[in-house]
């Protein structure tokens, strides 16, 4: 047999991945891990326990390196954290200047210029003696927040927001193209400074720190604006906005029932969380604005007709992910296990708190799903094309 005739009767396997019995890479269902953001954004709401806020980071940190992709908007979770480091800076240095003052118990640190205010401006004292206690307080208040940014870049960095348009109702598509747009400026931002300073570097620019300052923000600023025009006249090109064949009734009857379904599930929030409103305010407000706001997507959607080519499946994965961080937001509002106390630990006395064990559990539960989702498909390596041999014997 020839070398030639023994290569074409080899099957050849290199366009088919050898995935070794793992599961196959694909792109999880972005409203998945929007799920799982948001219900870890409302665990953190519950806690103010410094361990567990800096656990929750590094949850997120393992979910985004696990299972982010190779899109430009999965490579701005760093600026997030730098934003988020931003937010607890602030927080402290205005708790510092805006003192309070402090208590004989206190730990006094330093004390600033103390800055006499006018009698209409009582209340708030600019200055003066800084302790402890007040700037520990800050932080974890500030790092709370930080959490919560930080929740949305994790969602904004794993999920598609092209794709999370799909599943959205027709009445809010106009409103979904404008979230949209707006989610996906900051990685547009991000990517756009990238690349200018690749350009930068590749001209041998030696400017640094503010110097360098304008020779970015101009670029940047030139580049989003190229970016929104051409958005404008893709989004026009392609009838984004346009009625379609909606009447002015049926344009009014989908806003009248999309106001009054809102405000029923405003009353109803609001009578559900406070204990001395009359009860027709809690459950039957709500539901009566969900059913109101139901009808009102159903009517508005039959304006808006949609094709979708291959929508994004949910399967078990998406169950996983979801149902984990839900499952977290649950254990950390349930009370169960613990005592709610471990969740806020207070500084008065100045003590280190204690790590406690559900919640910490709760949050290490909402970290599988960097192992429950599948991993992302990444650029398909090149195959090497056999090279022709002359056919002899063997």
């Amino acid at each position: 047999m020839t070398h030639t005739a023994r290569e074409a009767a080899t099957p050849v396997s290199g366009n088919l991945p050898d995935t070794g019995g793992r599961r196959l890479p694909r792109t999880l269902h972005p409203v998945a891990w929007w799920i799982w953001a948001l219900a870890l954004a409302t665990a953190v709401s519950r806690t103010n326990n410094p361990l567990l806020l800096l656990l929750v980071l590094a949850v997120l940190g393992y979910v985004v390196t696990a299972r982010r992709t190779e899109a430009p908007w999965a490579r701005g979770f760093t600026y997030y954290l730098c934003l988020a480091g931003t937010v607890v800076a602030i927080r402290v240095l205005f708790r510092a200047v805006f003192a309070t003052g402090i208590t004989p118990h206190d730990h006094f640190l330093f004390a600033l210029p103390h800055i006499p205010t006018p009698d209409w401006y009582a209340g708030i004292r600019l200055g003066g003696p800084v302790s402890l206690e007040a700037l520990l307080s800050a932080a974890t208040d500030g790092l709370r927040l930080a959490c919560m940014l930080c929740c949305i870049g994790a969602a904004n960095t794993l999920a598609n927001p092209k794709r999370a348009l799909r599943v959205l109702p027709g009445a809010l598509h106009e409103l979904g193209v404008a979230v949209t747009v707006a989610i996906s400026v900051a990685p547009q931002l991000v990517q756009s400074v990238q690349r200018v300073a690749r350009a930068r570097r590749l001209r041998a620019g030696r400017n640094k720190g503010l110097k360098a300052l304008r020779g970015i923000v101009v670029p940047v600023l030139e580049d989003a604006l190229e970016r929104s025009l051409r958005l404008a006249a893709g989004m026009d090109s392609r009838g984004y906005g346009r009625a379609g064949t909606a009447t002015r009734r049926s344009r009014r009857v989908t806003a009248t029932l999309m106001l009054l379904g809102m405000c029923g599930l405003c009353a109803g929030a609001y009578g559900l969380l406070d204990a001395t409103a009359p009860r027709f305010l809690g459950l039957p407000a709500m539901a009566a604005g969900a059913v109101l706001c139901v009808a009102g997507l159903r009517i508005g959607g039959r304006r808006v007709s949609r094709t979708t080519y291959r929508p994004d499946p949910w399967r078990l994965p998406e169950w996983a992910v979801a149902g984990a961080g839900t499952l977290a937001a649950v254990l950390l509002f349930s009370n169960m296990g613990y005592d709610a106390a471990e969740l806020n630990p207070s500084i008065y006395p100045l003590s280190w708190p204690t790590l406690p064990l559900v919640p910490a559990c709760a949050i290490l539960l909402a970290g599988t799903a960097g192992v429950l989702a599948p991993p992302p498909a990444g650029p398909r390596p090149a195959v090497p094309r056999p090279r022709a041999e002359k056919a002899g014997t063997t």
